[in-house]
Parts: C-alpha cells; sequence; structure tokens
C-alpha cells in the first residue's frame, strides 16, 4: 500500500513538473530538424540512425544543466549571465541571439508556407492566418493556458509514428541500424551526420527552457521530477526523428535514394503508399513549424528582457510587460513578412538559420557550464566531477560538430 501511494505521489510530481522540459524537447523537431532527418532517411536510408542515441545523450546532458539551474537559482539563463559576466557581456549576447532567431522563426514560417502548399494552399493564405493565431495565443493567454495548448501540439507529433508504420518499413533493419555504428567515406554521408547532430540543440533552448521552468514555479524539491520531465522530453524528440527517417527511407530512399528540396518533398513522396500517410506526414510539417514559430519568438522575448531587466512573462499584461510583447510581436511580423516576398529563397534561410545557431551556441554552452560549477551560485547543485567530464566531452563535441556544419553550410551556400 505504501508502495502505491508513493507511486502516486511520484506520478503526481512528475505531471505537476510537466511542461517546460517536454515542450522544449519537441520543439527542437522544427521545420529545420523535419528537412535533415527527412533527407537522412531519403539519401541514405536506415544507416545515419544509429546517431539518434549519442543525439539524445546530448541533449539530457543539456537541458538537465538549464532545468536544474532555474529550478536551484529561480533565474534564467540571461538573468545569471547578467549578473555574472556583467550588461555589456549580455547586450551583444543578446543582439547575437535576437538575430539568430529572427532568422529562425522566418524559417519556421517558411515550414508553414511549405506544408500548407502541400494541400494546395497558398502561404500568402496560410502564414498571415498562422501568424495572427500565434501572435493571439500568447498576448491573450496565461503561461497555464499557453503551456497546455503547447503540450497538446507535442503529442500531435504522432502523426509520425502513423505514417512510418502505414509505409510499412523493414523494421528489422530499422532497429539493427539503431544500435549499430555505420561510418562510410563519403563526403556527403559525413556531412548528414554532422548537420544531424548540428540541429539537435539551438541556443534559443538553453534560454526558453530555464526560463519556462522559473515562470512555472519549478524548485530544487521537484530536481528530480524536473530531470525525469527532460529525460522523457529528450527520448520523444529521438523517437520522432526516428520515424521521420523510417518513413523517408521507406518512400524515397527504398525507391530511388535522391537529395530532397524540402520536408514538403518528403510527403509528397508518400502519396504512391497512401494518401493518408502523406497528408499525415504534411501535417506534422505543419504542427512542428507551426509549434516552433510560437515558442521562438517567445524564447526571444523571454531572454531579451531577463537579460537587460525589463518586466517579462506570459502572466503579465501588455501595460505590465511592453517591452516583452513588442518584441515577440516585431519578431513573428517580421518572420512571417519575409517568407510572403516573391521568390524567397525557403531553403538558404533555413540553412542561413543553422549557420547562425552554429556560430552563437558554442558561447552559450561555455556560459552555462561556467554557471552551473558555481559553488556561490547553485550550492549543492553544481556539477560532481565526472558529470563535469561527460558535460565538457559532449560540450566539445557539439561546438566541435556545430563549427564544422557552419562551415560545410557556408561553403554550400556560397556555391
Amino acid at each position: 500500500m505504501r508502495i502505491l501511494k508513493r507511486f502516486r505521489y511520484q506520478i503526481a510530481l512528475f505531471l505537476s513538473v510537466l511542461g517546460p522540459g517536454f515542450v522544449t524537447a519537441m520543439v527542437d523537431n522544427d521545420s529545420g530538424g523535419i528537412l535533415t532527418y527527412s533527407q537522412a532517411g531519403a539519401k541514405f536510408g536506415y544507416l545515419p540512425l544509429w546517431t539518434l542515441l549519442p543525439i539524445t545523450l546530448l541533449l539530457i546532458v543539456t537541458e538537465e544543466m538549464n532545468s536544474r539551474m532555474g529550478a536551484v537559482t529561480g533565474k534564467g539563463l540571461s538573468d545569471l549571465i547578467r549578473e555574472e559576466f556583467g550588461l555589456r557581456t549580455t547586450f551583444v549576447l543578446m543582439a547575437l541571439l535576437v538575430v539568430t532567431n529572427l532568422t529562425n522563426v522566418m524559417a519556421e514560417f517558411a515550414g508553414i508556407a511549405t506544408a500548407t502548399e502541400v494541400f494546395s494552399i497558398s502561404r500568402y493564405a496560410s502564414v498571415p492566418v498562422c501568424a495572427v493565431l500565434v501572435w493571439v495565443l500568447v498576448v491573450k493567454g496565461t503561461y497555464n493556458s499557453v503551456e497546455k495548448i503547447f503540450l497538446a501540439a507535442s503529442f500531435l507529433y504522432v502523426s509520425y509514428i502513423v505514417s512510418a508504420v502505414m509505409l510499412h518499413p523493414d523494421w528489422k533493419r530499422a532497429i539493427l541500424y539503431s544500435v549499430k555504428p555505420v561510418m562510410m567515406l563519403d563526403k556527403d554521408y559525413i556531412v548528414m551526420l554532422i548537420a544531424m547532430v548540428g540541429t539537435s540543440i539551438s541556443p534559443w533552448m538553453q534560454f526558453y527552457l530555464q526560463a519556462a521552468v522559473v515562470e512555472k514555479g519549478v524548485t530544487a524539491k521537484e530536481l528530480n521530477a524536473s530531470r525525469l520531465e527532460v529525460i522523457v522530453g529528450c527520448i520523444g524528440t529521438s523517437a520522432i526523428a526516428f520515424f521521420i527517417i523510417v518513413a523517408c527511407a521507406r518512400a524515397i530512399w527504398a525507391v530511388a535514394p535522391r537529395d530532397i528540396e524540402d520536408a514538403g518533398v518528403a510527403a509528397l513522396a508518400l502519396k504512391p503508399f497512401g494518401i493518408y500517410a502523406s497528408v499525415l506526414f504534411a501535417a506534422g510539417l505543419f504542427n512542428a513549424s507551426l509549434f516552433a514559430a510560437s515558442i521562438l519568438p517567445l524564447s526571444t522575448a523571454y531572454t531579451v528582457c531577463e537579460g537587460l531587466g525589463f518586466e517579462a512573462g506570459v502572466n503579465r499584461r501588455l501595460r505590465e510587460a511592453p517591452i516583452f510583447y513588442w518584441l515577440y510581436t516585431l519578431l513573428i511580423a517580421g518572420g512571417a513578412s519575409v517568407v510572403l516576398i516573391p521568390r524567397f529563397p525557403l531553403i538558404k534561410m533555413i540553412l542561413l538559420s543553422q549557420v547562425l545557431n552554429g556560430v552563437l551556441l558554442p558561447v552559450v554552452l561555455v556560459f552555462m557550464v561556467l554557471l552551473i560549477n558555481k559553488k556561490e551560485l547553485m550550492g549543492e547543485w553544481t556539477n560532481s566531477r565526472f558529470y563535469n567530464w561527460v558535460t565538457w566531452a559532449s560540450v566539445a563535441i557539439l561546438i566541435g560538430l556545430t563549427l564544422a556544419l557552419v562551415g560545410i553550410t557556408v561553403r554550400s551556400m556560397a556555391g
């Protein structure tokens, strides 16, 4: 009986903190991530699946640190950077983040345009409507109501699982290559592996997760439950990536391995295997892009206002946090407007957003590790020696891979 009560308590505690870590991890599969995973399956089939295990580990390590810092200090990452490293450093970092995230928002609206055009809906209709919906969601909502909608959107990623199952892929091969590392001296294959890791962690994630943990009111008492939530979210986002790769391996690679221009092409490639599989894949792309188009401006507004000392938070009204809401509005309007420019290069915008993410990510990760090891800041919750080894190794790998991705992407854009 005591065991049952303890189990019920742990479930209730987990549900009470559910939100920040799970939502942040799920948004990682945005339009750029879906394009990357679709391309991996379309060109290399099941071979790249093994990378999802180390990707999941890297996600867990970085997100757990953010969750822990938010719960222990009660402050967002940008707030801590300002206090520990000064306003000038914070201002430069915030300026870089705004530029980077603006390109990310553009990429998400590009994903919305691509997804709706699969359904023969013009971007000139879908993008403005979605921009207004995204704006109303946050400006008129509270943190609890917005979080519930975000959680619901997270579970809509199941459409990728259903579409993959409908294709009847080679599950035996998929499982085998999920645990069997395969390396080839093939430039395109190596670039794809780097891209898969490089798109898994973005600078905005670190700031949003910690800010969301603080606004939700998670404390050190709920740290174990918060850590579990992060782990569940990271495993969930990697599982979705698995089914995206498997679906494209079955529908495209098994027929004729090739490069694809965007995730919309992947959705159309599923049509011969059943219209519902194609529709579900495109619907998943639309949901992911709309979801990320909501989170990214919100993350930026949180981060900048915290870092520069302005009032911020969905629970505050427009008159209480004008800078927060105006910045959120301008990011949405700017991101949506650019995509409506005739002959706008959607794919180049997604590539540019990846480059800027890669430039900023190493800086953010170093700040994170320095902060979490400050005894006066974290008390007993600093990293252990073993965890520090794991963390610094993860940071070094991420920095190396993301910088390699930047170099490769810049070269491809120049070409």
